[in-house]
């Protein structure tokens, strides 16, 4: 199996195991098992997440690589009267997004409930404000696929409020090698993290530099990167390259990050980026995200004085039913492999 095909089944895999913010368990045993089959030690941190020692030489100058597991879902926030389900968003999940979408229901006792996410009085026929009205979480609901129309019935099921709510992906590859899901971000970062910890066992190579990998499960809230080791002087996210109005990016390129909602990204570590693209003759562009933060940002915000970047494969309509291409994933692992040496 080659890298791009092993990237690809392993993002598949990964994307079929839900893991919303806070929910990431079984999604993190996945990818602890990956990693020891390839011959590593991952660590499972604190609160959830994925750290591993790739190895290298220089170990005063270490490197963090980063991707996150966690992806939006939500939660429930009331059982209904009438035997629905008001939901609270987990990470930046907007309604209108998830329109009609399918949806699971985990409950505490770990029983699994099928249902869609609709508006309230989702038949057009009867609805004369349905194309008027405002999609929010107080405007739809959950219908549950049970025999349930009381709040009484919900309980009776195990429901209760807190339980977590997870939303189809829907993953397709096309024969044109466009890859459409949801939760592409940034679980299709993931598998490039995991096709390049592969690479360098498959090819026997000790990097110059110590190159260590975490795999957050908080990135969506805020909070995945808050821990380096002494080591660090440089954290690379490896996170979703953002493709729409305004900006150079598409679905088959690598993204370089020159500023995101929180500021710059470190000059030299841009500038060393597009040196390393430029190098390989890969296809990349280098953006300005106007509505973003990564889990870079998040290790500076936590006090750490690192250089910090961000790259990624172009995702066009993020948040929503994502998209990228092949040729993205294949220049964002170029990338990495041009820019570690």
């Amino acid at each position: 199996m080659n890298d791009i095909d092993f990237i690809l089944q392993y993002t598949r895999s990964l994307l079929a195991i839900d893991s919303p913010t806070g929910f990431t368990k079984k999604a993190a045993e996945y990818v602890i098992d990956v990693y020891r089959q390839m011959g590593y030690s991952p660590v499972l941190t604190e609160k959830g997440g994925i750290f591993i020692d790739l190895g290298g030489r220089d170990e005063d100058n270490a490197i963090l690589l980063t991707g996150h597991l966690d992806t939006l879902g939500a939660m429930v926030h009331t059982l209904k009267s009438d035997g629905r389900l008001k939901l609270t968003p987990l990470g930046g999940l907007t309604p209108n997004n998830i329109e009609g979408e399918n949806c699971r229901i985990y409950t505490r006792t770990g029983k699994v409930y099928d249902g869609t996410f609709q508006l309230i009085n989702a038949s057009i026929h009867v609805n004369d404000d349905y194309n008027g009205k405002n999609r929010t979480f107080d405007t739809m609901e959950v219908v549950i696929d049970e025999d349930v129309h009381d709040k009484a019935g919900l309980e009776a099921l195990g429901i209760m409020t807190g339980d977590i709510v997870c939303f189809d992906p829907r993953t397709r590859i096309t024969e044109s090698g466009y890859i459409k899901s949801r939760f592409l971000d940034d679980k299709l970062s993931v598998g490039i993290l995991m096709g390049y910890a592969r690479h360098l066992q498959e090819e026997d190579i000790i990097p110059d530099r110590r190159i260590y990998q975490h795999i957050s499960v908080f990135e969506e809230v805020g909070h995945g990167n808050s821990h380096l080791p002494a080591s660090v002087s440089e954290v690379l996210s490896v996170d979703m390259g953002c493709v729409g109005e305004g900006l150079n990016c598409t679905e088959r390129q690598v993204s370089i990050c020159a500023k995101d909602s929180h500021g710059p990204y470190h000059y030299d570590t841009v500038t060393a980026l597009i040196e390393a693209a430029r190098s390989r003759s890969l296809d990349f562009a280098v953006d300005v995200y106007p509505h973003y933060g990564s889990d870079a940002d998040a290790a500076l915000d936590a006090g750490y004085d690192i250089r910090h970047g961000l790259i990624g494969a172009g995702v066009y309509a993020s948040h929503g039913y994502e998209r990228s291409h092949i040729e993205g994933i294949r220049n964002t692992f170029e990338l990495l492999k041009a820019y570690l040496g």
